[in-house]
């Protein structure tokens, strides 16, 4: 290197920061759909033409006048921030002013507005972001922005992009992701003159992710939502925060919102983590330690190697925000991290549960305090028949399951106000059983120690980690003098230690433990030992499905029976009359 140190040329900077805003088709398609949320659209058509790198947005927002559409692709020109204040109290999908000037500095751009009740005119700009053709036009109410030549003074970062089907796909995720975090807008995409997909609108994200992934239905999905107290630390010495919702005017009140739609896990779930999403005030964003606490929240209740698909979008005071951390805006630093943590684990652990009304109105209950226990004297069950813990005044959404009949002796029959179910009785007891032990991991002496034979260095270290006291006890011997207090008194308690020393956490300990100590499949139960276990498996945090991710009952809705049997029809019509 040689020269001395200078300032870069105007024209310098200002392609260097249009590089960084601008790398690709889909961060226009990202900058203009922001920009019309922002004006408050409710319709937003995007036409991409890979072709000619050419990209059109129109929309039916508030529109510009003439003044400010002349003013739109200046450097550092927006309407949403004013001053530094504004900086820590962001509300809008875009605050920096520089996405327009930098397409203006890649591309050829042309904007053509009109505020309702007013002319509508059209400008093309130049490398500068200045106005250069201004001419009255008939459009409707709203903008319609088109980028065209993107790239096109710059052959080699062409070059260097992905290739078409790629680039498709980057931009159908863009638009999918912001429209989950915008459901009551309609979208229309258009590739090369041909229609590529729509997104209807709905109230709530639960009616958008079933037109996103063809798979799951409308009833896969929980949604709920609920209001969070906003952390004291947040306030900043005031008790009135601000709730942002797009599209409508931003109410004061004391907290926060948090929204959660949850694929139920014994119904979706993926291959792969890609569809659990966080969003805050409007806009999608990284953050991996909330992704985490999903992740956790969902841990054994779905299959092995398989993901949620769980959408949170916080409604929070800007304060809590720090956006300016990440240039590019994707990823956020919640201040008070830990306190959100718990309010989505909170959420999760409500939307699992079983209740009426699709559980959206169901109050969390108390966990019962007495849990099945179950031993193995001569391989029959004894369910515990003490009496339950009595019931929270509020906990009005749980629905009641009568036990009516064992079938196979595998299947317990229940009958409710909208049908009847099956349930498998193994696994119900099993859920019961591994969160008894999560709650309560209790190891107890053994007497006489179990003596286990040929353990390998491995699981000597495995059983160690869980807990358990082993001592060498002769020539590949050993003598183990505690163990899981359900285990304790089962004849078969040698073979389960050595079950847990084959490997894993103190979590797969825990549920190897609660299979093994569950019913078995085929053993008798009677209508009150069956009741009993509905009672407290319905109490469960997660009663859906197994530690395994197995779903645990099949519901047989009374309209689905009547469809089936036919009962709307008419007596003379059935017989032909």
């Amino acid at each position: 290197m040689t020269g001395s140190i200078q300032t870069l040329p105007t024209e310098v900077v200002n392609l260097i920061a249009a590089g960084e805003v601008i790398d690709s088709l889909a961060a226009v398609v990202r900058e203009l759909v922001e920009n019309a949320l922002d004006a408050g659209a409710t319709r937003i058509a995007v036409a991409v033409w890979f072709d000619l790198w050419r990209v059109r947005v129109a929309d039916n927002g508030t529109g510009m006048d003439l003044t400010d559409l002349q003013k739109a692709a200046s450097a550092h020109s927006t309407s949403k921030i004013q001053s530094c204040d504004d900086l820590y109290k962001i509300t809008s999908l875009g605050f920096r002013g520089e996405a327009l000037h930098s397409i203006a500095a890649l591309a050829e751009l042309e904007i053509c507005s009109r505020q309702t009740g007013f002319e509508g005119w059209r400008c093309t700009y130049n490398t500068q972001g200045e106005a250069e053709e201004t001419e009255a036009v008939a459009i409707a109410p709203g903008t319609v922005v088109t980028v065209s030549n993107l790239f096109g003074k710059w052959r080699l970062r062409r070059q260097g992009l992905p290739s078409r089907s790629q680039q498709q796909r980057i931009i159908q995720a863009t638009i999918q992701n912001i429209a989950i975090c915008h459901p009551s807008v309609t979208w229309q995409v258009q590739h090369s003159d041909r229609s590529w997909f729509t997104i209807s609108p709905g109230q709530t994200t639960q009616q958008i992710i079933p037109q996103l992934l063809k798979q799951v239905r409308v009833h896969d999905l929980q949604q709920l939502t609920l209001d969070v107290p906003t952390p004291e630390e947040g306030k900043k010495g005031t008790q009135e925060t601000k709730e942002f919702t797009y599209n409508s005017t931003p109410k004061t009140r004391h907290g926060a919102s948090l929204h959660l739609v949850l694929g139920l896990p014994d119904r979706c779930h993926r291959r792969r983590p890609d569809w659990v999403k966080v969003a805050t005030n409007g806009r999608l964003v990284r953050s991996p330690e909330l992704e985490q606490t999903i992740l956790t929240a969902m841990a054994k209740t779905l299959p092995r190697d398989r993901y949620p698909i769980c959408f949170i979008h916080l409604q929070i005071c800007p304060s809590q925000i720090d956006w300016n951390r990440h240039p590019a805006k994707a990823e956020i630093y919640l201040h008070s991290l830990s306190y959100w943590q718990e309010q989505i684990s909170q959420a999760i652990e409500k939307a699992l549960r079983i209740g009426a009304e699709n559980f959206d109105t169901a109050s969390q209950s108390h966990r019962v305090g007495k849990l099945l226990t179950a031993s193995a004297k001569k391989g029959v069950y004894h369910l515990d028949e003490s009496p339950k813990q009595e019931r929270n005044p509020s906990d009005i959404g749980l629905i009641e399951l009568k036990a009516v009949a064992q079938v196979r002796n595998m299947y317990i029959l229940a009958e409710h106000d909208t049908g009847m179910w099956l349930i498998e009785q193994h696994i119900a007891h099993e859920r019961v059983l591994y969160e008894q032990l999560c709650d309560r991991w209790q190891l107890v002496p053994l007497e006489p120690p179990v003596i286990l034979n040929h353990l390998t260095p491995v699981q000597l270290e495995q059983l160690q980690r869980i807990g358990l006291e082993i001592e060498p006890f002769g020539d590949q011997m050993w003598a183990v003098r505690n163990a899981p207090a359900l285990l304790h008194q089962r004849d078969d308690c040698a073979d389960a230690l050595l079950e847990l020393s084959l490997g894993g956490d103190l979590q797969n300990a825990q549920v190897a433990t609660a299979c093994r100590s569950a019913i078995r499949n085929g053993t008798p139960l009677t209508l009150d030992q069956m009741q009993t276990l509905l009672n407290q498996w319905k109490m469960t945090r997660h009663p859906r499905t197994c530690p395994h991710g197995r779903p645990i009952y099949l519901p047989l809705e009374e309209s689905a029976l009547a469809r089936f049997f036919r009962r709307h029809w008419v007596i003379g019509k059935s017989h032909g009359i």
